[in-house]
């Protein structure tokens, strides 16, 4: 698994289909900065080249799921950033929860 847009597509694909448009967008609300096409795309294909998700034209547009091995994929990464990142996240969310401005807690 490549990285932290990696997790985010396949976390943002867990809530069901969705097309790369609207993936990129879904990450930009969380991050504040959208995921360019040169950027999403070819993460989408290197995702669906390896199975962890499928495509199909629906329309105009090509419309991204989560196989199970994708699903699997998740759930490893999950393990794997928690294991990283648990504690610092949990860490981050008690600083900001002490300064008031906890909009996204």
């Amino acid at each position: 698994m490549r990285g932290m847009l990696t997790f985010q597509i396949l976390w943002e694909l867990r809530n069901g289909p969705l097309n790369g448009q609207q993936i990129a967008e879904q990450i930009a609300k969380r991050r504040g900065t959208k995921p360019t096409p040169g950027t999403i795309y070819p993460a989408l294909k290197d995702l669906e080249d390896r199975g962890t998700v499928k495509s199909a034209k629906e329309g105009r547009q090509r419309v991204y799921h989560l196989t199970e091995s994708g699903e699997a994929g998740y759930i490893a990464a999950a393990r794997y950033f928690n294991q990283v990142f648990g504690d610092i996240a949990e860490d981050a969310k008690v600083v900001v929860m002490k300064t008031g401005d906890c909009s996204k807690c």
